[in-house]
């Protein structure tokens, strides 16, 4: 789904139909006949994801037909006063009215009927995303909404003022009452000059608390077939990281400035929201239903979106990766950065380093070189599993981890620190909500049939953890035995026990058929501009770039859409003039392809449209350099312990196809007593990682769990129809 705009409106005008009649031989040509049947299409999105109760609409009238010959009624009743012909040309009305459900709009034009089901959601959610998580606790004023009028935390809309100052150059607050005399002024990419003013609107849609900020003259009109000339109709949208199952709303802003003087100076206009700040709500599926209902909401009040470019770091550059691969259509180019694949690669990388802690200290004293711990983890450095094993392991798998579900909640709130009494303990309230990311996610695993828990995609039989470092000789065969003897698994609530963690089947096919392991197939129409800071000594690591890149390979036979920029800096922070340049290359970009009218596919326009400046590089002395053995050699980067144990770069397999123990697979020799050590720590079999994993399968794109888990299809978008 992509929001229409300046030359990518579908044709959403009756079509002409001119069938020429040549008699043989006489050379008479019939009279052209055309269809005299209206058109009917929502704007915003989709026929049948629309929410609110309202929706943008356009009419194609019949070829010489007017505007006092339309007659349009919705569910029976006449909403003709709703169109006009707008400022744009095309007969539009932002149609109001809408109730939940199915909703019949019908167009008639001298005697001829066309009509469109628009299937209407609640501002509030869902719309595919499945039944909500419970509890969920409003938290509109402390994070700048109006109070909420019901348990979605709807309200309606405010708008507040900024301007950029002359003197300061900062933003600072505006009252268009009481005008300051130190506004600045700026030229949007378009040529337009104006007063730097912004005007911010904050609201709730999907029980998240979103903002949009865009160029401002306070006191005009805005439609959205007439826009204030400061917008250019490009869409910024900021993802923030991080990686929680919040039960209640945080901040739209994920406490980070988001007000962006690179985009707004330009007259992009950028949005936020709570429920893709990542580390508030850790649910991708919720997190792509929001955006789309955000850009649905702009649409519908400010006009349509030429193309929609976004940024974000770690949890932020996931969502990214996501949503051009699972849900297309929502971004049109992206730039993540400190960057990974997805949510559940990482929780494996965490969940593995709590294990190899849990292994390393309590083994045998060989362990005490540090260069083997990194021989067998993959990383740079010990404190990468240290970090993870510290900050994300319990938060994610932990079901009794009652800060995970609350972290973000405000004072004020009727619940207490540090475990609310709705929080699961296995003993005192066996009941209570779980505060793992599979609970957060039920509605798309589903549940287990014999203790109604989430299925958890979470598995390491067969990992051999260490095999590459045993075969190179950086560990001994003892360390191997001993490591693969001692690492263990979790339970389903993160107890360590001495076998390994098995994950549930349905838990597994759903991962993969929905997305959540991305699987870029869709993301070759998209440009990808990856910018990393150089750092692999915490939990940012470099690979998780070629990660995504070997996912690309696999899935598409290239990465012609993906650039990876590298720049000195501690993760996030990068040098803000690399930044600015893929702002600007990525804009660049999209032009091209926007202004690309040939008749070719979109992944052909994505790599033919290319800037000369989008190619991998990396800053050495505040220097671009684009020879790849040069910037391999200033910023190496390594792997994780699932690389590390002889699976593949694209680090996608969760659980693994098995194979018998063969002492030929290994470069080294086993005494007996080792090899008897192994084969209890591996009863059946070890990783085939020359096979897909268990259940590994391509992505469905825009898969639904309306229905309930494990998701279907959305299937062809609603249609009008005539009507006889």
């Amino acid at each position: 789904m992509r929001s229409p705009g300046c030359g990518r409106i579908v044709a959403l005008f009756a079509a002409l139909t001119v069938p020429v009649m040549i008699a043989a031989g006489s050379g008479a040509v019939s009279a052209a006949t055309v269809d005299p049947t209206p058109t009917i299409s929502t704007i915003a999105n989709r026929a049948d994801l629309i929410s609110g109760p309202a929706t943008l609409v356009q009419i194609g009238l019949p070829a010489g037909a007017s505007m006092a010959a339309l007659s349009v009624r919705l569910n029976g009743d006449p909403v003709t006063d709703q169109f006009a012909v707008r400022p744009n040309g095309r007969v539009q009305g932002l149609l109001t009215g809408l109730r939940p459900g199915g909703n019949v709009v019908s167009a008639t034009v001298a005697g001829a009927t066309a009509q469109l089901v628009i299937t209407d959601h609640p501002i509030g959610g869902p719309v595919f995303a499945g039944p909500q998580v419970q509890p969920w606790f409003c938290a509109n004023q402390a994070n700048g909404a109006g109070a909420p009028r019901d348990a979605q935390c709807d309200t309606d809309p405010t708008y507040t003022y900024q301007y950029k100052s002359s003197i300061t150059g900062q933003f600072v607050g505006y009252d268009p009452a009481h005008p300051p005399l130190d506004v600045a002024t700026t030229t949007t990419d378009q040529g337009v000059t104006m007063p730097y003013i912004v005007r911010i609107e904050t609201g709730v849609i999907d029980r998240g608390v979103y903002q949009l900020a865009v160029l401002d003259t306070p006191g005009q009109p805005w439609a959205p077939w007439a826009p204030q000339p400061g917008w250019n109709g490009k869409l910024y949208y900021q993802f923030q990281g991080g990686c929680t199952p919040d039960h209640d709303q945080g901040s739209a802003t994920g406490g980070a400035a988001w007000l962006d003087d690179t985009s707004l100076s330009r007259g992009f206009l950028e949005a936020i929201s709570s429920n893709t700040v990542l580390g508030e709500d850790c649910n991708s599926v919720v997190a792509a239903e929001t955006l789309m209902m955000v850009k649905e909401h702009i649409v519908d009040e400010y006009g349509s979106i030429r193309y929609t470019m976004s940024t974000g770091c770690s949890g932020g550059s996931m969502q990214q990766q996501w949503d051009v691969s699972d849900y297309p259509g929502l971004l049109d180019g992206i730039i993540p950065s400190c960057s990974f694949p997805d949510i559940w690669e990482t929780v494996q990388e965490a969940e593995d380093c709590h294990l190899l802690n849990h292994a390393f200290g309590g083994s045998p004293p060989e362990w005490v070189l540090p260069t083997q711990q990194d021989a067998v983890t993959g990383y740079e450095a010990p404190t990468t599993c240290l970090l993870w094993d510290a900050s994300y392991a319990r938060t994610w798998l932990d079901p009794t981890d009652g800060a995970s579900c609350t972290g973000s909640q405000t004072a004020g709130l009727p619940i207490g620190p540090p475990n609310p009494d709705w929080v699961y303990d296995p003993a005192t309230n066996p009941t209570g909500a779980r505060c793992t990311l599979p609970d957060y996610m039920v509605s798309v695993f589903g549940r287990r049939a014999t203790d109604s828990f989430a299925n958890s995609p979470f598995d390491n039989v067969g990992v051999q953890y260490g095999l590459n470092a045993v075969n190179s000789g950086q560990i001994t065969p003892q360390q191997f035995a001993d490591l693969n003897a001692l690492v263990g698994g979790l339970d389903i609530d993160w107890h360590w026990q001495p076998q390994r963690s098995s994950a549930d089947p349905q838990a597994l096919s759903v991962a993969y058929r929905a997305g959540l392991v991305t699987n870029p197939r869709a993301a070759a129409d998209v440009p990808i501009l990856d910018v990393r800071g150089a750092e692999d000594v915490e939990v940012h690591t470099d690979f998780h770039s070629y990660a995504m890149r070997a996912r690309l390979d696999q899935a598409n036979g290239d990465h012609a859409n993906q650039v990876i920029w590298t720049a000195p800096g501690v993760q996030p922070a990068v040098p803000p003039a690399v930044t600015t340049a893929a702002f600007l290359t990525m804009d660049a970009w999209l032009t091209a392809i926007d202004a690309d009218h040939r008749p070719i596919s979109q992944a052909d326009k994505v790599g033919l449209d290319k800037p000369s400046a989008a190619t991998d590089s990396c800053w050495i002395n505040a220097l671009q350099i684009t020879d790849q053995a040069t910037c391999r050699a200033a910023f190496p980067y390594f792997a994780d312990p699932r690389i590390a144990a002889g699976g593949p770069l694209a680090d996608n397999v969760l659980r693994c196809q098995l194979k018998a123990l063969d002492r030929g697979d290994y470069s080294v020799t086993f005494s007996d007593t080792q090899w008897a050590e192994l084969q209890q720590a591996f009863p059946t079999g070890v990783c085939d990682y020359g096979r897909p994993g268990v259940g590994q399968q391509p992505a469905v794109p825009w898969t639904t769990f309306a229905a309930g888990p494990g998701g279907t299809p959305l299937g062809p978008a609603p249609t009008a129809t005539p009507v006889s």
